[in-house]
């Protein structure tokens, strides 16, 4: 059988990544870095492991493709608009001021040092989108991690890095355009460019508009979900294929179907069904960073590196600390903020390639920049981790005053939600009664005819799989007060709500079920609650009746809150009938008692009944039923017990008390 040309090489490198991935996430640092450790190591310059990059480079490219697609269904102009004042504000500052100077020294170093090879303005460009980058993939989920995200130093990194985000886009237009050889004016390309640009963004707006969402609708519509995983492929690449076309960067087309589908019902579900593709073909995009690295220029351009490293960090820490003080931050505020983006970021890397590939850039400046930026993000997770005490040992505050602010930021912010997961008879009940209460929710449900309906309606309602944790986290369930499961599929929650659970130990979690079923696994899952429908029928008719019968109402509230509080175990064993044929159902058995019995005269905790996985029910003596009796009750002739469990285990229970 032929193999493929590099498939031996490609292979060999997956292979590494994953042990230095492990090792790495073993000493709690963040995977990346393996990556970047295995390209540097394995790269052309170094070992030589692998030869022939293009391979590795194609795939790293459609990793990228996809990180885009994925940040851009983050966007919609609503989630714009409401965070316009840290996206503005800071993230606008942060990417015009650093982009400015960087792009002021470039042209500066080709007046002071006019022997060197010249950066020029398209070099200029390059280096001004590199420094105004940070790691978005590296900060969040760190934070996010160190529970970090919600506290007002999160919350400013966050806004910045969504606006860098966005800054990416008008940076691939406009050094794709003058990556186009020209003997016109620069101009004129960067005129042509931006044109391009807009055509690429009007013509993927039009399809998305008047014909993706309705494909999407019918391809949902089909429950398929390896037909929905394609369609999302195929709305990413189309997109990247469309402006390489126009000699415009791939990632710029997959940012923008990405936005365009980032308000459309199919949002969670797309992002969910892209994430294993994007974050295994972004390892191989770190590793190909690590192999640009030529180790010929460390040992003559090493204080260069060493001086624009420390240049870099300390910049965008003064930077981002001035613009949030100028904002009103509080000190400690700040300057965690600019602790937490004093690096570069993986669209620097992106930037920077494109620059090298087409290049824009002299190799040799190239090679400091990229050095830098790497040792950069080698320092990030230090600062990531240790933001906090490092902000103590600048301002010399005391670690106590700190915890105390911190403690008073992790106070609800009015931003929880409840997540409804399944918008059906018993969601929509959910969600009107949340309504009147004053609570805000949002939902999923697979059905895409009624996820439309009810978003037309302006219900917050988008479309997913509510049984798979990556959907779920897309649709912020690290971030809601609640989630409540109104699904018929309690075997799958079963898993849902045991991750769901690891992940989230102090999230309530309701699960309503169609009966008991799989009342206990889901409990034993993590579930805060479970609400089984035929047991709930049985107790409101059962109110009912004691109320027409004269019970007073207070003694009816009691009898039901302590079957509930008891998790229905009175409720769950049936009497069973002809049609009853499940034998791992739980099953009522009356036995009596007679004089020669192995029971009579045995305490009932004496009986060894739990070993034998049952219980008692009821005890009647003498025409009088005592329920759930206790363990020091004494059997005698002529009891009639009840028995609780399963067919085989009644069996073994008659089998070892009831017979003589």
């Amino acid at each position: 059988m032929h193999t493929p040309e590099g498939f031996a090489e490609l292979l060999l490198i997956l292979l590494i990544a994953v042990g230095a991935a492990a090792v790495f996430l073993r000493l709690r640092l963040p995977a990346v870095l393996g990556y970047l450790a295995v390209g540097l190591v394995a790269g052309p310059t170094a070992l030589g492991v692998v030869h022939d990059l293009e391979t590795i480079r194609s795939l790293a490219e459609l990793g990228v493709v996809l990180l885009l697609f994925s940040i851009g269904l983050e966007f919609s102009l609503p989630d714009l608009a409401r965070m316009r004042g840290a996206l503005l504000g800071l993230g606008g500052g942060e990417v015009l001021i650093a982009g400015a100077a960087a792009f002021g020294v470039s042209l500066l170093l080709d007046v002071l040092v006019p022997g060197a090879p010249p950066i020029g303005i398209a070099g200029g460009l390059v280096i001004a989108g590199v420094v105004a980058m940070s790691s978005t993939a590296m900060v969040t989920k760190q934070l996010t991690d160190q529970v970090e995200l919600g506290q007002p130093h999160g919350r400013a990194a966050l806004g910045i890095l969504l606006f860098q985000d966005l800054a990416v886009v008008p940076f691939l237009v406009v050094i794709s355009g003058l990556a186009v050889p020209s003997d016109d004016s620069l101009g004129w390309a960067l005129a042509v460019a931006l044109g391009k640009g807009v055509l690429a963004v009007a013509v993927i707006l039009l399809v998305g508009r008047f014909v993706l969402n309705r494909a999407l609708n019918h391809v949902a519509a089909l429950y398929s979900g390896e037909l929905f995983t394609l369609a999302a492929l195929t709305v990413a690449l189309g997109a990247a294929w469309w402006t390489a076309f126009l000699g415009l960067s791939p990632a710029l087309g997959a940012f923008v179907a990405g936005m365009m589908l980032g308000e459309s019902a199919f949002r969670h579900t797309m992002e969910a069904e892209i994430r294993p593709f994007r974050d295994v073909l972004l390892a191989l995009f770190f590793v190909s960073i690590g192999m640009l690295l030529d180790f010929s220029v460390l040992p003559r351009g090493w204080p260069w590196i060493l001086l624009l490293f420390a240049a870099l960090v300390v910049f965008k820490f003064a930077l981002v600390f001035g613009l949030g003080r100028a904002a009103r931050m509080p000190t400690v505020t700040a300057v965690r903020t600019g602790l937490t983006l004093a690096h570069g970021g993986e669209f620097g890397f992106a930037l920077l390639t494109l620059g090298l590939t087409h290049e824009l850039l002299p190799p040799a400046y190239g090679q400091v920049v990229l050095a830098a930026l790497l040792l950069s993000m080698a320092v990030a997770p230090l600062a990531l981790r240790f933001n906090g005490p490092l902000a103590d040992r600048l301002l010399r505050r005391r670690a106590a005053a700190r915890e105390i602010e911190d403690d008073a930021h992790t106070l609800p912010s009015g931003e929880g939600r409840v997540l409804l997961v399944g918008f059906g008879r018993v969601g929509q009940h959910i969600a009107r009664v949340l309504d009147e209460a004053g609570y805000p929710w949002s939902a999923l449900d697979a059905d895409p005819v009624r996820v439309e309906n009810a978003r037309g309606a302006g219900a917050p309602v988008a479309h997913g799989d509510g049984t798979r944790v990556d959907v779920l986290r897309a649709a912020g369930a690290d971030r809601v007060r609640a989630v409540v499961f109104t699904l018929e599929a309690p075997q799958a929650l079963v898993h849902t709500v045991e991750a769901l659970r690891a992940a989230h130990p102090h999230l309530p979690i309701l699960v309503r079920a169609r009966d008991d079923s799989y009342l206990r696994e889901l409990q034993e899952a993590g579930a805060t609650e479970v609400v089984p429908e035929t047991l709930e029928a049985g107790l409101t008719v059962s109110s009912h009746v004691l109320l027409l019968l004269g019970e007073p109402p207070a003694s009816v509230t009691r009898r039901i809150r302590d079957l509930r509080q008891g998790r229905y175990e009175l409720l769950r064993a049936l009497f069973p009938g002809r049609d009853d044929s499940d034998p791992d159902a739980l099953q009522l058995r009356a036995f009596n008692i007679a004089a020669d019995a192995r029971a009579t005269g045995q305490r009932i905790d004496a009986l060894g009944l739990e070993a034998m996985g049952v219980s008692v029910s009821a005890v009647t003596r003498d025409d009088t039923r005592e329920d759930a009796p206790g363990g020091d009750w004494v059997l005698g002739e002529g009891d009639i017990v009840t028995l609780a469990g399963t067919a085989a285990a009644l069996d073994r229970a008659e089998a070892a008390l009831v017979r003589a």
